[in-house]
């Protein structure tokens, strides 16, 4: 069964990475789902794939709450597996769409998870995704001439072959991290001078385990690279309670914004967060805030 897994997953990743001819980039770090942070690392770092045993399936959705048409939504799902022998396998499917331009991005993971200690509680993780990403016209809402070939045009372009690396340490208390979205897109020349894509991801956090009602307390801090901008940092905590059963966290972003969310963990099967983020201070005036829901469903976990 784990080689049918692995096989198909290879044979997906040469599927889609066949009509890739061009190198793309990402803007993935530049405005993240809030999910990255606690309840779905992978998102964030491919190292993170497989990082627990069992079957992991996240769903992410992000829209502002402004009810207009054409208004920003960004949609992703993710699913990780522990394949065994210290390997993880995964997939993260990523839509954004916003006004009349959607961009879809699909990535394979293999991540190797390598134990520092006899008791494994020590850990170093390694992690590479690899697929495409593609760009596309809503052509039938363009208010237009439907016959401008420079419609088509843009439809028919190539796909952009997209790849991250991604590595981490994780103990009992720690985890650091640092992964690099997109290599393949930052090394080509003509990249370079684009703004305002992502150039690096870097985070570290420390759980303190509580013995009163609030089980852990886990601050956070992450740094983002922009291309052409300041780099960011995101600095904030995860408060859990009742054994995990119920969470609140909140993040200050130096783009002058912030986010609050809360959640619960039924049965350490599925997990549920509704999370604000307010609107950065550049683009307050023109832009509303945004809500994300994400739902975690963890499957055929040893929790023993």
């Amino acid at each position: 069964m784990k080689r049918i897994i692995i096989a198909g997953c290879a044979l997906l990743l040469a599927a889609g990475t066949s009509h890739a001819q061009e190198l793309g980039h990402t803007t993935t770090q530049v405005d993240p789902l809030p999910s990255q942070y606690f309840q779905n690392q992978y998102l964030g770092n491919p190292a993170f794939a497989g990082v627990d045993s069992g079957l992991h399936l996240n769903g992410s959705y992000r829209r502002q709450l402004e009810n207009a048409p054409g208004v920003p939504v960004t949609m992703a799902f993710t699913g990780d597996y522990y394949v065994g022998r210290r390997v993880g396998a995964g997939v993260n499917v990523m839509l954004d769409k916003a006004g009349l331009l959607s961009r879809s991005r699909v990535t394979l993971t293999y991540a190797y998870h390598l134990p520092l200690t006899a008791s494994g509680e020590q850990k170093l993780h390694f992690g590479v995704s690899a697929g495409f990403r593609y760009d596309r016209l809503d052509t039938k809402a363009v208010n237009a001439d439907p016959n401008d070939p420079s419609l088509g045009l843009f439809n028919r372009r190539d796909n952009y072959f997209d790849g991250d690396f991604g590595v981490a340490y994780t103990d009992a208390h720690w985890n650091v991290q640092a992964a690099l979205p997109n290599i393949a897109g930052y090394l080509k020349e003509e990249n370079r001078q684009i703004a305002n894509s992502a150039t690096f991801y870097a985070a570290a956090s420390y759980k303190f385990n509580l013995a009163d009602d609030a089980t852990s307390i886990e601050p956070k801090v992450a740094y983002r690279g922009v291309r052409h901008y300041d780099n960011l940092f995101d600095l904030g905590a995860n408060v859990t309670f009742l054994k995990n059963a119920l969470n609140v966290f909140g993040l200050y972003h130096t783009s002058k914004n912030f986010t609050a969310g809360a959640g619960f963990n039924v049965k350490e099967t599925v997990n549920l967060q509704l999370m604000y983020t307010s609107q950065t201070a550049g683009l307050r005036n023109y832009l509303d805030s945004n809500f994300t829901l994400g739902i975690t469903i963890n499957l055929f976990r040893d929790l023993y």
